[in-house]
């Protein structure tokens, strides 16, 4: 049996779970806040994983991935530990954005300082009272308002068999090879030699079913390869492919987007990819792909200004290879396939 661990002075003992408030500033109105934390400790020992969401305030899909692992059949079953924080930034949350309230973007605030600003007092919460019981993490994002992301994993790769492992237990088809970020709480974790995963999906402030089904099921399938819990005898064997480089494509003058590529799509180099005219359908721009590849990102929203990213696309040598697994895999999280088993209800 392991022993108990204690987390903002609170023990937990083997074989149970328990919520934590951890104390944050106040609000100015006099209200308390804090950083919702739930940890369920396994009696025998194993790995501590991390799952975290909603650093940036208004991606709220990881909240409800985190909820379901939570309610999960067997995670009272556990080996080890997993530590649950399904709002990080708490005052973003609040307000439904994705800073904090003095406008600095928590994820470039790590480590943090116990005296520094808000968003590095908040950091330092994190990197001393959580991350150093933590032996794995993974890190839970949604693209940005208006703006969607196709199921992946971002993660350094390079000379990290560990962080690659995890990666690709995580079984989405896209893995991007994405070099760290000064400031980010995985830069910070990093140096405490702790491997990280992030994963991206969806849309700001938006609940989307096969992102969150992705996430589940890729945090369970974490979770079975760190050895925390048993492996399905349904898994299926992954076929993640790694993109080593990807390219944002931009609007070249500022108009009306006519976008003709789904996110997941295949795209060859020079194809057309959409249309940008002005309400009055004169001054006509053509956006060409410079790459081929997968989209793995793109803007929802048809107003565009010029300079503004309106496709992301992962670069692949067999993009028809990966394209193919891209659609097999969301057919199998669609909810009106009923192929991938799960107790909740999917979200609308």
């Amino acid at each position: 049996m392991q022993p108990a661990i204690n987390i903002a002075g609170v023990s937990i003992k083997p074989g149970s779970r328990q919520s934590i408030d951890i104390p944050l500033p106040n609000f100015y109105t006099h209200s308390a806040a804090s950083m919702p934390v739930h940890v369920v400790h396994g009696r025998k020992p194993g790995p501590c994983l991390l799952v975290c969401a909603a650093i940036h305030g208004d991606e709220i899909n990881g909240v409800e991935i985190i909820r379901r692992i939570l309610t999960h059949k067997l995670i009272d079953k556990i080996k080890g530990t997993l530590i649950a924080i399904p709002v990080v930034n708490v005052f973003g949350f609040v307000s439904k954005a994705r800073y904090l309230p003095d406008r600095r973007d928590l994820n470039r605030a790590f480590p943090g300082s116990e005296t520094g600003s808000m968003a590095a007092r908040l950091a330092n919460i994190l990197m001393t009272g959580i991350i150093p019981h933590c032996s794995h993490v993974i890190d839970l994002h949604t693209g940005a308002v208006n703006r969607e992301n196709l199921p992946q994993i971002r993660a350094k790769l390079s000379d990290e068999p560990a962080t690659e492992a995890m990666a690709r237990a995580f079984g989405v088809p896209v893995i991007l090879n994405a070099n760290l970020v000064e400031g980010s709480l995985r830069a910070s974790a990093a140096e405490h030699d702790i491997p990280v995963i992030l994963y991206e999906a969806g849309e700001a402030l938006r609940f989307e079913e096969v992102a969150i089904r992705a996430g589940v099921k890729g945090i369970l399938g974490v979770m079975s390869h760190l050895g925390m819990r048993r492996k399905s005898t349904k898994h299926k064997e992954s076929k993640s492919l790694i993109a080593n480089a990807s390219q944002w494509v931009r609007a070249g003058q500022s108009g009306i987007l006519r976008s003709l590529v789904a996110s997941g799509s295949k795209v060859e180099a020079n194809e057309v990819l959409a249309y940008i005219n002005d309400p009055l359908g004169e001054n006509s721009e053509t956006i060409l792909s410079p790459i081929s590849g997968i989209i793995i990102g793109k803007t929802n929203l048809p107003l565009v200004f010029e300079g503004e990213a309106v496709f992301h696309i992962a670069s692949y040598e067999r993009a028809d290879h990966i394209s193919d697994h891209i659609e097999a895999y969301h057919e199998e999280l669609n909810p009106m396939s009923d192929e991938y088993q799960s107790d909740e209800p999917p979200l609308v």
